[in-house]
């Protein structure tokens, strides 16, 4: 059925049953890949049996997917400008009707959860319902008379039957193929993740981490060393790729738990403003990049990155659902990234400056956790999904991670008395300001989650607060003073 590329212009269309395809349409992501990834997740030795289920063919192999996992559709994003259609043509006693190569058990939880659809036609263990499969279950169902709403090039078959065609975030080749073939009742543009969202998605803020990677350079005052400055800057580029490959990775791991918070549920991948085969793409080349720099330091810096690799993808897949492991894994990756600076320039490190590490990358790890409760407090919950804190828990954070605070601050008190820094400071009296300046910036890190004025992240908390911008600058000018300027 050809039909020439203009609008639909028959008044009663509304009465011509209305099939809408689920993956790419009705929502942007793909709840097959999703399922997978959930699979793996739960229990990752099923990934040996992905290949032998796709060689009975993507039936059994959808199937087989959907008994393992338990989906859940509610958290889903879905396109609301669509369903806000769909709505007004339910409203005006059209038929709507989900077609869809999703399995049945997701495609009737969907349509349960939508209240949207007079029907059903989805995937079973006997047939994939994609393409022209899917056209002929239409034929069967709905007749020859039908609008289509889909996404992609599969679709094209559906469309050349149908009496109209509903684009829905198709891309222009799409587009333009089926604009030759069908009328064109809606359309439902396409948007494209722009530069921000991926930086968002790469966690390019989160980069600022590995100026730790810097600190031995610094403490060993050798930033006018060209040579150590430029391997730094390498260092810092092969961490951060590094880095950026697990985020992804980690958002791909935790959607379902994303999406039941009330801020991370803006993440790119949560919202599904990018694709999983997209961000495991990117996040792939990311770490190939990675490894490639950290080998053009040295070997050791390669075993250091990859000792990284392996401790924050087992915090991302494991570890962040045990009650403090979590915390303490935090603080032992922060000063992991010291000791890589270190390796990188072949500096040692003094034993005082990785137990202050510790101590106060242990209570920053703990503002963090103490944070997520507050707001969960705020919003009437009881416990973190996805890990083992409950609001109860706070009264032994609070005091845990003051207390670590104060450790370290205690820790840099006794490293200004040591002899060795006496040695190498000019004036290492004046490193009493510094100490000053980590009680007042802690203490007030503290207040502010206290208040529920914490960002989930305590780094983002301090880059955006003029307090603790301004406390920090004024630590590092003491200690330069200190080093360089004799004061009395």
């Amino acid at each position: 059925m050809n039909h020439p590329p203009t609008l639909l212009a028959n008044t009663r269309s509304e009465y011509i049953p209305l099939v809408v395809d689920l993956d790419g349409t009705l929502t942007p992501t793909d709840t097959l890949i999703e399922s997978i990834v959930q699979l793996v997740k739960h229990n990752p030795l099923k990934m040996l049996s992905l290949p032998f289920w796709m060689l009975s063919g993507r039936a059994i192999f959808k199937s087989n997917i959907a008994t393992q996992v338990s989906f859940s559709v509610g958290n889903l994003p879905y396109r609301q400008p669509l369903v806000d259609y769909l709505h007004s043509e339910k409203e005006k006693g059209r038929r709507i009707i989900l077609a869809t190569a999703a399995h049945r058990s997701i495609a009737e939880s969907v349509a349960e959860h939508l209240g949207l659809f007079d029907s059903v036609l989805a995937s079973d263990g006997e047939r994939n319902l994609k393409g022209k499969v899917k056209l002929e279950a239409i034929r069967e169902t709905v007749g020859e008379r039908f609008v289509y709403a889909g996404d992609s090039a599969a679709d094209l078959p559906i469309w050349k039957a149908a009496e109209a065609a509903i684009l829905v975030g198709t891309s222009p080749r799409v587009s333009k193929a089926a604009r030759r073939i069908t009328p064109i009742e809606r359309e439902f543009p396409r948007i494209n993740p722009g530069g921000i969202v991926w930086l968002r998605a790469l966690r390019i803020h989160q980069w600022l981490k590995n100026l730790l990677l810097f600190v031995p350079l610094l403490t060993a005052f050798s930033f006018f060393d060209a040579n150590k400055l430029t391997t730094m800057i390498v260092a810092f580029f092969a961490f951060s790729l590094a880095a950026s490959a697990t985020y992804v990775v980690n958002d791909l791991w935790d959607l379902e738990n994303d999406r039941s918070h009330p801020r991370k549920r803006n993440r790119p991948f949560a919202n599904a403003n990018i694709t999983i085969p997209a961000g495991i793409t990117v996040a792939a080349g990311a770490l190939m990049v990675a490894l490639l720099l950290a080998a053009f330091i040295s070997k050791s810096f390669l075993l250091m990155l990859v000792l990284y690799i392996t401790l924050t993808s087992a915090y991302s897949w494991v570890l962040k659902e045990y009650v403090l492991i979590d915390v303490l894994m935090l603080s032992l990756l922060y000063t992991l990234r010291i000791l890589a600076g270190a390796v990188a320039i072949n500096i040692s490190t003094s034993s005082w400056l990785l137990a202050f590490s510790v101590f106060i990358f242990f209570s920053l790890a703990l503002v963090k956790r103490c944070s997520e409760l507050v707001s969960l407090r705020q919003i009437g919950g009881e416990a973190a999904r996805g890990r083992d804190y409950r609001v109860t828990d706070l009264i032994v954070l609070w005091p845990l991670g003051i207390g670590a605070a104060l450790c370290a601050v205690v820790v840099f008190g006794l490293f200004i008395s040591a002899a060795e820094t006496q040695a190498r400071y000019v004036s290492a009296q004046l490193l009493w300001f510094v100490a000053i300046g980590l009680i007042y910036w802690l203490a007030r890190l503290w207040i502010k989650t206290a208040r529920g004025e914490m960002h989930d992240d305590p780094l983002v908390f301090a880059l955006k607060d003029l307090g603790s911008r301004m406390t920090i600058l004024a630590m590092l000018l003491a200690t330069l003073v200190a080093h360089f300027i004799h004061i009395g």
